[in-house]
């Protein structure tokens, strides 16, 4: 099938064009106006700053924001009681983090150092050093770091048959979790 161009020809049925018209001679669309906004130079002109100078003065005095100028109390009604929202859940430390945690607590290492510098403390201060020293005697007794127990001496073997004998009795492996 052979191509047609198509063509600007309008048949008798179809909707008629306006004739064409010169941009000149067009009328202007009804309701734009023509000049809407201020003029250029508008703030450099001497005589609109002459005549706003005399009402700056009253404008000076009056505050320029907008909105309310009530003044908001900021702390909170008593009567309000809402319930705080759970705070997002942290994984929980094992006792190695929880023991280097309080180690390095720099209240508990100044509190130590005022102790051996043979320094008083206040009574919440002793309270609080005893409990962090408690909670630290604890998590090393559960990691098995207990500084009060004495080490076990390990005596040496004889000979080699008794070093062979141990070695296949398994002993080593026995003692370590006999605790």
């Amino acid at each position: 099938m052979a191509r047609s161009r198509k063509t600007r020809k309008v048949s008798e049925n179809a909707a008629k064009r306006a004739p064409r018209v010169k941009k000149a001679d067009r009328k202007q669309v009804e309701g734009k106006k023509k000049d809407s906004g201020r003029k250029s130079g508008n703030r450099h002109n001497e005589a609109l700053l002459k005549t706003q100078s005399a009402n700056n003065a009253a404008s000076a005095s009056q505050d320029p924001r907008h909105g309310s100028k009530k003044p908001v109390s900021l702390t909170l009604p008593s009567s309000i009681t809402e319930p705080l929202k759970p705070k997002a859940k942290q994984p929980k430390l094992t006792d190695e983090q929880k023991l280097l945690k309080l180690e390095e607590d720099p209240r508990l290492n100044k509190l130590l150092d005022m102790l051996e510098e043979g320094r008083s403390l206040s009574d919440t201060d002793q309270a609080w050093l005893d409990q962090q020293l408690d909670t630290i005697e604890q998590l090393m007794k559960r990691l098995g770091m207990d500084e009060s127990e004495p080490e076990v001496e390990t005596r040496k073997p004889a000979s080699d048959d008794e070093l062979f004998d141990r070695f296949e009795s398994g002993e080593d492996l026995l003692n370590m979790y006999k605790d």
